[in-house]
């Protein structure tokens, strides 16, 4: 059967469009359409149902359910369609495989989930995270796609944030670190000389501080390994939590680094998407516990 199709005449909201558009179902069964992704937005499906529509986007009704929903504990999947994958990973997660560790990575876990559907289905990593970090990640789903993004990477991801508790306050409540990295023989990275390193680029802002720690909303500038856990320890005020360089406290329970948000240029719409992860609830808690100022 051929999908129900519509086309967008003013810019509203997927569940309210989808709502209008089937008077006759009922509101539950109409969410069931989204969770079990058989809604396509100009191709791509879609499953958020506070999703916006604007004039001239194509919406299809597929009759056929979706994939099975993904399930895992150590991952969440935030979005798909036939280009892409973004997953919201829990810390302790490797991002790929290790010499000690193959499977119980983000990348195998979703290379099986893509393999149900059909054995020749693959994932193309597309930027790291580290196993202590929490939050945002993004895969293709083809060569063809991981090439063109990573052939422009600077162009194509137009935002990424970072949160992350530190400890001590910074001298400055904003600010940007200017640093020049490279990698030791157990695989640290450190600040060195410009001849040494390469220049590593971040910008911050304060939103919480409360005497032994404060809450820093991070944007990179570039793009190097343990970047910020580096440049941070270089400062005097390393990530709680992060032994390995340099935390001497750990209130979280671990390294209290966040990828929380990622924005980017579709590579077959050219639409530009943003997804966003919640602080997590532990990194909140410490400053309400201590009382920490909100810098507005």
């Amino acid at each position: 059967m051929k999908p129900l199709s519509f086309t967008v005449s003013e810019p509203t909201g997927l569940l309210e469009f989808l709502l209008a558009a089937l008077p006759n179902k009922s509101r539950t069964t109409v969410k069931s359409y989204l969770s079990r992704r058989q809604v396509r937005v100009n191709r791509l499906v879609v499953t958020q149902f506070d999703a916006r529509l604007k004039p001239g986007d194509r919406v299809e009704i597929s009759a056929e359910k979706g994939k099975t929903e993904f399930r895992h504990p150590m991952m969440r999947l935030v979005y798909e369609d036939d280009a892409l994958v973004v997953i919201d990973k829990k810390y302790g997660l490797l991002s790929i495989a290790t010499d000690k560790i193959i499977g119980k990575t983000a990348y195998h876990i979703l290379s099986e989930y893509v393999k149900r559907e059909d054995p020749r289905n693959r994932i193309f990593v597309l930027h790291r995270l580290d196993r202590e970090t929490s939050g945002l990640m993004l895969f293709a789903k083809s060569e063809a796609v991981q090439q063109r993004m990573q052939a422009d990477w600077k162009a194509v991801v137009t935002e990424r944030k970072y949160y992350a508790v530190v400890e001590g306050q910074m001298a400055q409540p904003e600010g940007t670190i200017t640093s020049y990295l490279t990698e030791n023989k157990v695989f640290k990275v450190y600040a060195t000389t410009p001849e040494e390193g390469r220049e590593a680029v971040l910008a911050y802002n304060t939103l919480k501080s409360a005497g032994d720690y404060s809450l820093l909303e991070i944007e990179l500038e570039t793009g190097r390994k343990n970047q910020i856990r580096a440049q941070l320890e270089s400062v005097g005020h390393p990530i709680a939590g992060d032994k390995k360089y340099g935390a001497q406290s750990n209130p979280v329970g671990r390294v209290a680094l966040h990828a929380g948000k990622i924005a980017f240029i579709h590579p077959a719409t050219g639409e530009e998407f943003a997804f966003e992860s919640p602080l997590p609830y532990k990194f909140h808690a410490l400053f309400d516990r201590k009382g920490g100022r909100r810098r507005e």
